[in-house]
């Protein structure tokens, strides 16, 4: 068997920003403390759920859209016992790209 030793920088490239570090980014940009920034962070996050909860869309231009997806029921196999199941019917959140974003990771 063979290891590939890919460099550090590499590893650092594919690891997630977290919800902290993008706070702290938002406070830096826009000049203020951390704690404001986590504050308009989580607040962003707050009213989208809101607006999601009631079954509505939320529509950032060019940045995309986050909506509410309907489930249906469904048959489905319960991998450690072969038996089928019944999986009922669901709503999920999701969110679609929007040109501008889509463009700007290409």
């Amino acid at each position: 068997m063979k290891f590939c030793i890919l460099p550090f920088k590499f590893l650092i490239n594919i690891m997630p920003v977290k919800k902290a570090q993008l706070a702290d980014r938002l406070a830096e940009r826009f000049g203020v403390s951390k704690k404001q920034g986590a504050e308009w962070l989580d607040g962003f996050i707050e009213e989208i759920t809101k607006v999601l909860r009631t079954g509505d869309k939320v529509n950032i231009t060019g940045f995309g859209v986050f909506k509410v997806a309907d489930r249906k029921a469904r048959e489905g196999v319960n991998p450690k016992t072969g038996e089928k199941i019944h999986i009922a019917a669901s709503k999920k959140p999701r969110f679609t790209p929007g040109k501008v974003l889509k463009e700007a990771v290409k």
